[in-house]
């Protein structure tokens, strides 16, 4: 069986198509261009803003023309992330899929189903001429994954409606009406390299196998981060016995858990037998910290050959110890709703820029409030300036989404979902990141849900698609607009 024999037909269709089109964030030429073609193929009228956010429109049903507008609203570009032993070209090569049971997954990669799946069940529903609704609005916006830039920069005619779907949640069942807001803090150390001792044995030591995940949602799931364990790691051996460091990379994404690190180390060849007993001690302790979130986690160590240079001592004391402090995680629970994060950060990555003789460091903080949220990256510069990091940079704020409780759209939806499955959603907030609050602020009056099928492991090469969900999901969708429409 593959992805076009699923039901619904016309959503996993659209989905299949959107898979073949190559769509990292950052590259987002094809899947426009894709967009433009569906537009035209069906004579919808379209439009493309100056950042290159893609909408589309249909007319309302005959008699409905009085209906209330809506928005059917994703984002077109998705994580590229993948095993390590696949050879995917994120840029060029189609999403390899696979029905798996009651799922869908990718072959090694993500699937893109954040948010291909979105924009699937969207155009989906603005070809289904038995959807008797008010005039009808698709919108992709672009680079959500990589700092919202597409809802950063919208403008006021790219949100043609009174209501707006945004299709981009990961639960069946819920319905989120509020998010937190986020900031990058980007940090700067500068080395000098320095010529590798000649009379050192090197080694790569390289954490692996990790289970990854949102940086968001899944932030509170006891994930271990590669970041930090790998200055854990390290922190550990210098208090041991003394090597150099010759470089040390860990995690790709701001929003995405980091899964990989790697360290390459010079030692004294009488202290081999020093790090394989620290490092038998270190695989023991998080084998048994984490035996429940990280069962695949390995640690590995393999001779190599040695470098051209290592980091100076000074500098890579100082990395050692800043990143071994720095915060990952959660950093305030919500008091107002129950099991809700306020306020985290992700450790997401730690780079050696060898050209620019460069140390680069990144933290992704979230909050549903703004004060926290730069308090806490406030904190984060802090430390990394007393380490004596040259610069620290913020890029990529967005603002959170304030929830509306009395909201029509919602109790249309509430009541909706009730009388399609016999219960009640799931209303709440999540701490992962929507757009919805930056649409507000161009166009304050409009009303604002968000959900989608139940998807799992994102932003991982894990990540899954419930088959069942879909349906749901794209009942529920026809259902809402239905009702909507008929709202007096």
């Amino acid at each position: 069986m593959t992805v076009k024999d699923l039901k619904p037909t016309n959503v996993w269709s659209i989905f299949d198509e959107i898979t073949k089109v190559p769509r990292p964030s950052g590259k987002l030429d094809k899947i426009r261009q894709w967009l433009v073609d569906f537009a035209k193929e069906h004579n919808f009228e379209h439009k493309i803003d100056a950042v290159g956010n893609v909408a589309m429109f249909r007319p309302a049903a005959p008699g409905y023309e009085n209906a209330k507008k809506v928005v059917l609203q994703g984002h077109m570009d998705m994580v590229a992330e993948k095993v390590p032993t696949s050879h995917h070209n994120f840029e060029t090569d189609p999403i390899e899929t696979v029905v798996d049971g009651e799922w869908v997954r990718a072959n090694g990669t993500t699937l893109g189903a954040d948010d291909g799946m979105g924009l699937a069940l969207a155009l989906a529903a603005l070809l289904d001429d038995d959807i008797k609704c008010g005039p009808l609005e698709v919108l992709a916006t672009v680079d959500e994954e990589t700092g919202l830039t597409g809802a950063i920069n919208i403008k006021s005619d790219m949100l043609q409606g009174d209501y707006l779907l945004n299709l981009d949640s990961e639960d069946d069942g819920i319905i989120t009406i509020g998010c937190a807001g986020g900031l990058e803090s980007l940090v700067y150390f500068d080395y000098t390299p320095e010529a590798a001792p000649a009379d050192l044995v090197y080694f790569k030591l390289n954490i692996t196998k990790m289970h990854g995940g949102h940086s968001g949602s899944d932030i509170d799931k006891g994930y271990a981060c590669a970041t930090k364990q790998i200055a854990r790691l390290l922190y550990r051996l210098e208090q041991k016995f003394d090597f150099r460091l010759a470089r040390v990379d860990a995690g790709n994404l701001h929003n995405a858990i980091a899964r990989e690190a790697v360290a390459i180390v010079g030692v004294k060849p009488d202290d081999k037998e020093k790090l394989s007993v620290e490092l038998n001690a270190y695989i023991a302790d998080v084998k048994n910290e984490y035996k429940a979130t990280e069962p695949h986690m390995e640690v590995l160590c393999e001779s190599v050959e040695k470098p051209a240079t290592v980091i100076d001592a000074d500098t890579a004391r100082r990395i050692i110890s800043a990143a071994y402090v720095a915060q990952h995680g959660i950093y305030s629970m919500d008091h107002d709703i129950k099991e809700l994060v306020e306020t985290s950060t992700n450790f997401a990555s730690i780079k050696t820029l060898e050209a620019e003789k460069t140390i680069y460091i990144e933290h992704f903080s979230r909050s549903s409030v703004e004060s926290r949220k730069y308090e806490l990256a406030g904190q984060i510069e802090a430390l990394y300036k007393l380490a004596g990091a040259r610069k620290v940079d913020y890029t990529g704020g967005y603002q959170g989404w304030q929830p509306n409780v009395n909201s029509k759209l919602l109790a249309d939806a509430v009541a909706q979902w009730e009388k399609l499955y016999g219960v009640k959603p799931i209303v709440n907030a999540i701490h992962a990141g929507l757009e919805c609050g930056l649409f507000l602020q161009q166009a304050p009056h409009m009303e604002m849900i968000s959900y989608g099928p139940t998807l799992e492991n994102v932003h991982s090469p894990q990540e899954r698609c419930h088959i069942p969900a879909v349906q749901k999901a794209w009942d529920f969708t026809v259902a809402l607009l239905q009702a909507i429409a008929c709202e007096k």
